[in-house]
């Protein structure tokens, strides 16, 4: 008897929130179930607890897909659980063990993001960090409208800096796994240059780049999300 269909479980990054992947699932349809969760984005260890969290509430087969940050929750969620069929990586980190989202966006040069960012102290400790509204559609989903990106702005979830240091423990769940990528070529938060070589070390089964494409693709480019996201599903056979 063959396995259930999985579960698409999306998993946003700093700066976004569960909502940002209206879109997609809008485009995936019926045909899927998908469960977008709220990542908490306070530190890799307890995000990506929380994640299985979700997974088990499932009680099935998944496909995990992150986006930014997201990617590096994933990718330790992953590790050892048999109910994950396929990662799917959107404008995301992919790390290796010991590596921290911090130190893969200035791999290679090209990012802007730290100087739209503001931060504030938080009262469990350290800061969190967000990013200026005034800032928020270059920097972070230049090819949305005005309107969407204001929104965004104004509905973003805030990140940790621990959680952006936070280093990858474990073997990465990508070498194990098959995974697919896609990514824009206009990313100013994560530099092309390190997607490239994130996909290329993973040796993924898909590997999409999007021209013009910004960092929040799966609110500024659903269709491009989608599919890809439906290649990994019916790549491991759902």
């Amino acid at each position: 008897m063959s396995d259930p269909q999985p579960t698409i479980v999306l998993v946003h990054g700093a700066f976004a929130e569960s909502a940002s992947w209206n879109g997609v699932i809008e485009r995936m349809g019926a045909a899927y179930d998908t469960v977008a969760a709220a990542n908490p984005l306070r530190g890799v260890a307890g995000d990506a607890a929380y994640v299985r969290d979700v997974m088990r509430g499932i009680g099935g087969p998944v496909v995990l897909v992150g986006h930014s940050y997201g990617g590096m929750v994933i990718t330790q969620a992953a590790a050892d659980d048999p109910t994950v069929r396929a990662l799917v990586y959107v404008n995301a980190f992919a790390p290796d063990t010991g590596e921290s989202a911090l130190e893969l966006s200035g791999k290679f040069p090209g990012s802007t993001l730290a100087d739209t960012l503001v931060q504030y102290p938080v009262s469990t400790g350290g800061n969190e960090v967000a990013i200026s509204q005034p800032a928020y559609h270059q920097q972070f989903v230049a090819d949305a409208s005005a309107d969407l990106a204001a929104l965004m702005a104004r509905t973003q979830r805030p990140i940790t800096e621990q959680a952006l240091s936070d280093k990858l423990s474990g073997e990465p769940a990508w070498r194990s796994l098959p995974s697919w990528f896609v990514f824009g070529d206009a990313d100013r938060n994560i530099p092309v240059a390190a997607h490239r070589f994130m996909a290329e070390r993973a040796n993924p089964r898909g590997q999409r780049e999007v021209a013009g494409g910004s960092h929040a693709m799966a609110a500024a480019r659903p269709s491009e999300v989608a599919e890809t996201i439906i290649e990994a599903v019916r790549g491991v056979g759902g």
